[in-house]
């Protein structure tokens, strides 16, 4: 089959599936967007029968800019739809595109007739309905709808869904979708994320041997509360056990960060993205991984840097909704999961304090994490689920 594969973000374990449907012989062209300021992972090809491309003129939208980021966005789609034109693929699959994007695109496929499958990594009608809820925006409550709707329409015009999680049956099932649907939870790269030693090239780079650091690596938006990060840390010193926070991350959390880690005394490492080649230096570098999540983003959105944190092998602290699908792989690796508000900090502290103080144990929880994602994370029976429905899809269509 040729089979366009477009991730609007670029994330690593997408790019690793392209290149597992490419091994098997397909012609894969695996499409991503410029636009969109995330940890990006292996884009380069360097397997016969893969293409990468891109969509986007490397202008970073501005998520804050709603009325010209619309605009951004469908412009987007319409480029994506250009390139699906010129690579005439047999089959495409779309992942974490904004609703303008998919909406743009599935109506120029439906027009073209190429198949396609909607690789539903987070249900965005819900979290804007949410965000609005929480009076951040009241003015949102009217994107919700209209982008909700544009949301539902496409999953209808899909040939194929796939979830990555049990919680978003119930939204397709309120859609008229479900039929359609197979859940397959979401991985990270167990060969490209290895473990490595807690003194590393890059932790020396950055002056961390020798302290002990709380690090979170990844996109951090406003809604997070990126604040109780400094919290933390700050609750920590107080108690006796001061660590040095490092963050890595591009985006709107990164003033609010620098702002409220020099109020509250904090040490604090800002670094940009950094190459995804030496993601495992950074991960190796934290003592103590964090992962932040929104309590009202809990059901429909599973954080992917958790499962690249399990994948480095260290201990990790999850601020996030305890029915989240990344909470209970957390807790099966022996980390720990609180609660995302700052009522929580007590009981997270004295966990994270404990960990400090025994390296045996963190030892012992890095080596589970790693183990935890050797056991979760094997990608050729994902590879061989996704090659199933692509080629159904093709085969329906073909007939």
């Amino acid at each position: 089959m040729r089979i366009l594969v477009h991730d609007y973000s670029g994330h690593p374990f997408q790019a690793q599936l392209s290149r597992e449907l490419a091994r098997r012989g397909h012609d894969v062209v695996h499409s991503t967007c410029t636009a969109y300021v995330s940890g990006k992972g292996d884009l380069v090809s360097d397997t016969p029968g893969l293409r990468f491309v891109t969509i986007g003129d490397g202008t970073a939208l501005r998520k804050q800019a709603y009325f010209r980021r619309l605009r951004q966005e469908t412009l987007l789609g319409f480029e994506l739809a250009r390139q699906v034109r010129r690579e005439k693929p047999d089959v495409a699959m779309l992942s974490n595109l904004p609703i303008p994007v998919l909406v743009v695109a599935a109506a120029v496929l439906r027009r073209m007739g190429v198949p396609w499958v909607l690789w539903h990594q987070d249900v965005t009608a819900v979290a804007l309905r949410n965000f609005a809820a929480a009076d951040v925006a009241r003015a949102m409550g009217v994107a919700a709808r209209v982008f909700g709707a544009g949301e539902k329409w496409a999953a209808h015009r899909a040939a194929a869904i796939v979830v990555i999680a049990e919680s978003f049956v119930r939204v397709h099932e309120e859609w008229g979708t479900a039929g359609k649907v197979t859940v397959i939870p979401n991985w990270a790269p167990l060969d490209e994320i290895v473990p490595v030693d807690r003194a590393n090239a890059w932790s020396a780079e950055h002056g961390l041997d020798g302290v002990r650091t709380v690090l979170y690596s990844g996109t951090l938006g406003l809604k997070h509360n990126p604040e109780l990060l400094v919290r933390l840390a700050e609750r920590l010193r107080q108690e006796g056990a001061p660590v040095r926070l490092v963050v890595v991350n591009d985006g709107p959390a990164v003033p609010v960060l620098r702002e409220a880690a020099a109020a509250r005394g904090v040490e604090l490492t800002l670094l940009p993205f950094q190459p995804y080649a030496r993601l495992p230096e950074v991960l190796g570098s934290g003592d103590i991984l964090v992962v932040l999540l929104a309590a009202d983003a809990g059901e429909f959105s599973v954080p992917s840097k958790t499962l690249s944190y399990l994948c480095a092998g260290r201990p990790v602290l999850g601020l996030m909704p305890a029915d989240n699908l990344a909470a209970h792989l957390l807790r099966q690796a022996g980390s720990a999961v609180f609660a995302p508000e700052e009522s929580s900090l007590d009981e997270a502290c004295a966990w994270v304090r404990d960990v400090l103080a025994d390296p045996a144990r963190a030892d012992a929880l890095g080596k589970e994490s790693r183990a935890l994602a050797e056991r979760e994370f094997a990608l050729e029976d994902c590879a061989s689920r996704f090659e199933d429905i692509l080629r159904s899809v093709h085969l329906t269509s073909a007939r």
